[in-house]
């Protein structure tokens, strides 16, 4: 069965229709590439480290609208604007998880106004 996942704590699709997240069968999620807007203010943060923080926010406000956790988070996909922000971005990004990290790929992408996205599979 599955589940789509959309809550008003997280930022709305911004450019396509697609679901925030997806449960598959109460086992697995989907979490959509998030980017680092701030659903209070409308905007992302200034610098990487600001905008990972934020990126982190709300894929775990979406994680946890959908019944799951960071700690279920199983691989993520990084795309950075710049390679060269890796080692600041991955300060962060481990900062959100304890005991055994996600699998990850990194890759330096096009992103429309920001400096880092991110998606997520989860699995309990």
């Amino acid at each position: 069965m599955k589940r789509q996942i959309i809550t008003d704590q997280a930022p709305q699709p911004y450019a396509g229709a697609y679901s925030q997240g997806i449960v598959i069968d109460e086992k697995r999620m989907y979490v959509a590439g998030q980017g680092p807007l701030d659903v209070k203010t409308g905007d992302a943060p200034q610098g990487i480290s600001a905008q990972a923080a934020q990126v982190m926010v709300n894929i775990r406000t979406i994680l946890e609208a959908g019944g799951f956790s960071l700690a279920d988070v199983v691989k993520s996909t990084v795309h950075l604007a710049d390679i060269a922000d890796f080692g600041e971005f991955n300060k962060v990004y481990t900062s959100f998880f304890s005991g055994a990290l996600p699998v990850r790929t990194t890759v330096q992408s096009v992103l429309p106004g920001f400096l880092v996205e991110i998606d997520v599979v989860a699995e309990k």
